[in-house]
């Protein structure tokens, strides 16, 4: 790219000797001169979450987190804060701080009863006037609805609806602050059925909370122990690697071979068995069609270990590179260890997004305007107060969604353009020990030159994601209705939109490289990088397939390893009711701490790939145009055993030319237009 910042523009001409000079230098090394890339999607993306802005001060001004929490009464007060008068309840705007839980007039009829804010569920039954008044003037938890005072209770009417509760009053436990009865056996089997599964699930949940109180140092501390393991794994793999990949291939040959000569020798004895019983008595037809059923899946293993063998042998070259890019990405990584922290920056900066996001989201939610609540004609119900939602409200709820999986693909994307940006620095540098703040010169380029890049990189994928996420909700809203036909075409909707994204994910993870390298804009880079996963497609299905597999062993590696630590150190807490719970907790962080440290490792190995076939484009191993690559990759490109000698003939004319005229910088490879 040119100086100038531009989407899709070609570089400025130059002129004379100078423009000549300038433009060999550019195609010596492929991360210098560069501009601005994608400035529209950078605009766009800028005017969007101004729009954000505008949804968070709308939703904090009109909203009411609280009434999630604690909830609210008929008269449209919040309970345990103080509140606003509204104009159409006189009962509205009292200050309830010290009222922080639900009480129902009646249990019974939740959708039509009275509703308050009391200091204190009931603890005990309640079954006259009398005691209800002595428990609200014990607790001071006034039962009743507010305007009346606690010794004329026993002169007022108890109903569903006020002013007093429904007789009689059920002993009750607070559960997310409303109170509900802590036993059914006096309520009706609708109720029962109702309440006693949540009640039940509510039990188990607080039982498992008073576990995660208990636990939760020595969850921290395991956390810490698979962070370690994840470290030791990251260091090994480099080593490991080779061994782990050739035992694999080894193993899948000869399980493939053993399955097909067992099934050939099964088929061999049963036929013998067969022509054995033949001569004594006729064969029944399933047994002749359990020797041709034999037969078929004999000759089909057959068919299938040779395809299996015949690819193997084609693509040994290919895994023999996937072998030493593990390699040198475990060099990468040793001399730029501050990649391993790139997924903890990522991972807190998602974190506080997500954060903010669900408290807007709260808000949001409770923005809705206060009209009265209508449920009959009777004068009670003339201060009672609902809340509905504003139409405009439904839109926003949307844009905030799609704020959600934009902003937090475009994160990760920056994540995978800054260690994409460090890997090329490393790679397209002769001489690797003059490699410095090779991280954050990637940060700094994706800041000034890139972010636009990410930006419509993460914008494809919530195009594609936000479309399953619809479906994924639709098709749950089909469960119930007995639509087979609907429900079928939903699920595969979702899973072709998935496999489009996951397709989609991996070919920006590659534009990004391409970008990193050589600063053009997002759709440029974008082609360039399929067309070179195309031309290289056995190298990626290799690299990919068995890469893949040897991260995931290092993932349940370090999970496992967590899970036997914590074994050991929970099992003899006797306070823990199941200790199972945090173990199983700590496994999850454990793998996905493994993930964010080995998706690196992954993101290594895929930035090498596209730099290798990069080097092996621009450059052929002649003088002037020697490989950027190490020897260890050397041996996979055509004439290597030539480049390999123009390479030590140039470092041998580097030192000569040192000694002659101090000349300390190392000459870097010319190369030719890139081409795919």
């Amino acid at each position: 790219m040119g100086a100038s910042c531009g989407c899709c523009g070609p570089p400025e001409p130059h002129n004379d000797q100078q423009g000549s000079d300038e433009e060999r230098t550019s195609l010596r090394n492929p991360l210098k001169n560069r501009g601005c890339t994608d400035i529209i999607p950078l605009t766009v993306f800028i005017v969007f979450w101004a729009g954000m802005f505008f949804i968070a001060g709308f939703s904090v001004l009109n909203g009411d987190a609280l009434r999630l929490i604690y909830g609210y009464d008929s008269f449209g007060n919040t309970c345990g804060r103080k509140n606003e008068k509204i104009s159409i309840s006189n009962m509205s705007g009292m200050d309830m701080s010290d009222r922080k839980y639900v009480f129902f007039a009646d249990i019974k009829q939740i959708g039509s009863s009275l509703e308050l804010c009391v200091k204190s569920c009931p603890n005990k039954e309640l079954e006259t006037k009398a005691a209800v008044m002595k428990f609200s003037n014990e607790s001071g938890s006034k039962l009743c609805s507010y305007d009346i005072r606690v010794d004329d209770y026993v002169s007022q009417t108890f109903r569903v609806s006020g002013p007093c509760p429904a007789l009689p009053v059920y002993a009750s436990t607070d559960i997310l602050m409303r109170c509900i009865p802590s036993s059914f056996s006096k309520l009706g089997k609708k109720v029962v059925n109702n309440v006693a599964g949540f009640l039940n699930a509510g039990s188990l949940f607080e039982q498992v909370l008073a576990d995660l109180m208990l636990s939760w140092k020595l969850m921290i501390v395991l956390c810490l122990i698979a962070l370690g393991f994840s470290v030791l794994i990251v260091l090994l793999i480099r080593f490991i690697a080779a061994i782990v990949v050739w035992v694999i291939m080894i193993f899948v040959v000869l399980a493939s071979i053993a399955g097909t000569a067992f099934l050939w020798w099964t088929y061999h004895d049963y036929k013998m068995d067969m022509d054995k019983q033949a001569t004594i008595i006729p064969l029944l037809n399933i047994e002749i069609a359990s020797e041709k059923s034999f037969l078929v899946y004999a000759i089909i293993a057959t068919i299938l270990t040779a395809i299996l063998l015949l690819i193997i042998f084609i693509m040994r070259k290919r895994v023999a590179l996937a072998v030493a890019l593990f390699g040198e990405a475990g060099k990468c990584i040793i001399k730029m260890p501050f990649l391993l922290v790139q997924p903890v920056w990522t991972f807190l900066a998602l974190i506080i997004f997500w954060v903010y996001w669900v408290a807007v989201f709260l808000y949001l939610s409770t923005g809705g305007d206060p009209v009265p609540d209508h449920k009959g004609d009777n004068e009670t119900y003339k201060d009672w107060v609902k809340y509905e939602d504003k139409p405009k409200l439904r839109y926003m709820w949307w844009y905030h969604v799609i704020g959600l999986i934009w902003t937090s693909e475009f994160m990760l994307a920056c994540q995978q353009m800054v260690i994409s940006g460090a890997v090329a620095t490393w790679y397209f540098t002769r001489d690797k020990n003059e490699v410095s703040c090779a991280v954050g010169g990637s940060i700094c380029r994706l800041i000034m030159h890139h972010m636009g890049s990410v930006i419509f990189g993460s914008f494809i994928i919530t195009l594609v994601k936000l479309p399953r996420w619809i479906l994924m909700y639709t098709q749950k809203k089909l469960k119930g209705s007995g639509n087979e036909c609907a429900q079928f075409v939903a699920k595969c909707c979702i899973c072709c939109l998935w496999c489009l994204e996951r397709c989609l994910k991996f070919l920006n993870q590659n534009a990004y490289t391409v970008v990193a390298i050589e600063g053009n804009n997002f759709c440029t880079s974008a082609r360039k990088a399929f067309m070179t996963l195309v031309n290289n497609a056995l190298r990626v299905v290799a690299i990919n397939s068995i890469g893949s597999f040897v991260l995931f062993l290092g993932k349940i590696s370090v999970m496992a390893a967590t899970a036997a630590v914590g074994v050991l150190l929970f099992r003899g807490n006797k306070d823990l009711h199941y200790f199972f719970i945090p173990v199983l907790i700590v496994c999850i962080f454990a793998y996905f701490i493994a993930h964010c440290f080995l998706s690196v490792y992954e993101m290594v190995i895929d930035a090498l790939l596209l730099c290798f076939c990069e080097d092996v484009n621009i450059n052929d191993g002649t003088p002037g145009k020697e490989y950027y690559m190490d020897k260890s990759l050397m041996e996979f490109v055509k004439n290597s055993s030539q480049a390999l000698d123009n390479l030590e003939a140039s470092k041998q004319a580097e030192k000569s030319r040192d000694k002659t005229d101090g000349d300390e910088s190392a000459p870097i490879a010319a190369a030719p237009e890139n081409k795919y």
